[in-house]
């Protein structure tokens, strides 16, 4: 499955500010909630809350993406952040702040390479993985104009 490159891009827009709040409160809830965001993205990106959004009210206001990109390293990435955000609730929930803190500001970093220069850093691990097993890295598919 190919998805356009945008959505992504926008959905790290999204958890940027969620994790940036994150930060600045200490809520584990909301650190769990982002979590959940992160599960359903990892399962089915087309049903992603962030990914309905950017296809709901975004999307149509754009031109047609000019590449599509395969879905695997972005459901990669996702349970990356998945795995961040669930040690992050678990670290304020659990009143080890400074674990609750250390998590979300990885995430964080992560989620704002993603959201300002495009740069997925899950995205690249698993294309590094897919290296090291020898097998094929998936490609970004220009779309046909005509």
């Amino acid at each position: 499955m190919l998805i356009d490159p945008r959505g992504p891009r926008f959905a790290a827009a999204v958890t940027t500010v969620v994790l940036i709040v994150v930060l600045l409160t200490g809520s584990g809830w909301l650190a769990l909630a982002q979590a959940v965001v992160f599960g359903v993205t990892a399962a089915s990106p087309r049903r992603g809350p962030y990914g309905l959004l950017f296809r709901a009210f975004v999307s149509p206001s754009l031109r047609p993406p000019t590449e599509l990109e395969p879905v695997a390293p972005v459901r990669f990435a996702q349970l990356v952040g998945l795995v961040f955000t669930v040690v992050a609730a678990v670290g304020y929930l659990a009143g080890v702040t400074g674990l609750g803190l250390v998590a979300t500001a990885f995430a964080l970093a992560a989620a704002f390479l993603n959201a300002v220069f495009g740069l997925c850093l899950g995205c690249e691990a698993y294309l590094a993985f897919r290296r090291l097993g020898g097998r094929a890295i998936p490609a970004r598919v220009p779309v046909d104009a005509s």
